[in-house]
């Protein structure tokens, strides 16, 4: 095979590849029935007329854009310190920006480099290194087991460690959450350690149902908060890290040196302060509908005869939870797909092989529970289900 050869078949690899993701956005965008909206969903100029009118619902639009993380940004940085109840909060255009900013700050302020996390948190998983190449940080794990950590396997942990970075809801495991007592005295044991505690809430909004407590007191467990604007809120991009005041002080220069000190971020900013006014009150509502949709999903699934499910967790302690199936992950995805573009209905997305322990030859996706989905009672989502199964071939 020649060089160019071997370019055009890559060429033409990425093509299909590219063709077939904007098949499915168009199928999804496109559909009159789904649980969710995507975060891909939608047209660039639908998207913005709808930031245009609900921005003007939340934030007056008369002023002029930011500069450098003024104006709105700063705004939303109060807004933002205000619903955590911390005594300030950072703009940062990525939530892995801004945790990597905060595990080197508290690096430098304990004077230990050494992070205890899980081995499926998303600096293990997402970031190609980043905390060992550009802060020379290196981490150690309380357990492998896919669940937070407990305060004894943080006690019992051979070597000292500075932070303990705890990961609310742990996404890769089945968004998964430990109970507050739980919660509670892992935070405690990483302190008698003499370490700092910094959680990663990308989803921690929707944390509070499950814990029964407000998200000022679920933050006040650690030293630390990061929390995303898009994950569950809706936002275009961006990311909080929320703490006390010298901390994010000392963040900001940070945030400089790595290159986040964006000249303009009003989309942003402006997105994720229509997602506080607007989604953080509906969350608990997302919550309580995940259970009705995966108990409806349980149901039908054994109706319809699957030989082998999982429904994880089985009470889901978020909008989110994953399902399980004995079947190739591609087979799915394009099941899905279909259902979209026929019955102009989205029960599930994309399927992959588990990245978690799980039987061979299964495939795993992810169910997300929004303002869509309330529309539907239990016998949509089984009906919903078995319109799936019917385009999943040799079943059986």
């Amino acid at each position: 095979m020649t060089a160019d050869e071997g370019t055009g078949e890559a060429g033409e690899a990425r093509g299909s590849a590219e063709a077939e993701r904007a098949r499915r956005l168009a199928a999804w965008t496109g559909a009159r029935r789904k649980l969710s909206d995507g975060p891909a969903d939608g047209t660039l100029a639908g998207r913005l007329a709808r930031l245009a009118e609900e921005g003007a619902e939340v934030y007056g639009l008369d002023g002029g854009p930011d500069l450098y993380g003024n104006g709105i940004v700063a705004d939303l940085e109060e807004r933002t310190a205000a619903v955590l109840g911390t005594e300030a909060a950072a703009f940062f255009p990525t939530g892995t920006m801004a945790q990597q900013v905060a595990l080197r700050c508290w690096a430098g302020r304990t004077g230990n480099p050494v992070v205890a996390l899980h081995p499926m948190a998303h600096p293990e998983r997402h970031e190609r290194g980043a905390p060992a190449r550009l802060s020379g940080l290196s981490t150690v794990h309380p357990t492998t087991e896919p669940r937070t950590p407990t305060a004894d396997e943080v006690r019992e942990l051979d070597e000292p460690f500075g932070t303990l970075m705890l990961e609310l809801p742990l996404r890769e495991a089945g968004f998964v959450l430990p109970t507050w007592d739980e919660l509670v005295a892992v935070t405690e044991a990483a302190r008698e350690r003499d370490a700092v505690v910094h959680f990663d809430g990308a989803r921690l909004w929707e944390c509070a149902p499950h814990f029964g407590r407000t998200l000022p007191e679920i933050a006040a467990l650690a030293d630390s908060v990061y929390v995303s604007f898009y994950k569950s809120l809706g936002g275009l991009s961006g990311a909080a890290l929320a703490g006390p005041a010298d901390l994010v002080r000392e963040a900001r220069a940070w945030r400089h040196r790595y290159g986040g000190q964006v000249f303009q971020q009003w989309p942003a900013a402006l997105s994720a302060l229509v997602g506080l006014e607007r989604e953080l009150p509906r969350l608990p509502g997302y919550v309580a509908h995940a259970e009705v949709v995966a108990a409806a999903l349980r149901e039908g699934l054994a109706e319809a005869g699957e030989r082998w499910f999982r429904i994880h967790p089985a009470e889901p302690h978020t909008h989110q939870f994953q399902v399980w199936l004995p079947y190739d992950a591609d087979v799915l995805t394009e099941a899905g797909v279909r259902q979209a573009e026929e019955d102009g209905t989205v029960l599930f997305r994309v399927w992959e092989a588990p990245g978690t322990p799980g039987p061979p030859g299964t495939a795993v996706a992810e169910v997300t529970v929004g303002a869509p989905g309330l529309r539907w009672d239990a016998r949509d989502v089984r009906d919903a289900l078995y319109g799936f199964l019917a385009r999943v071939p040799d079943r059986g």
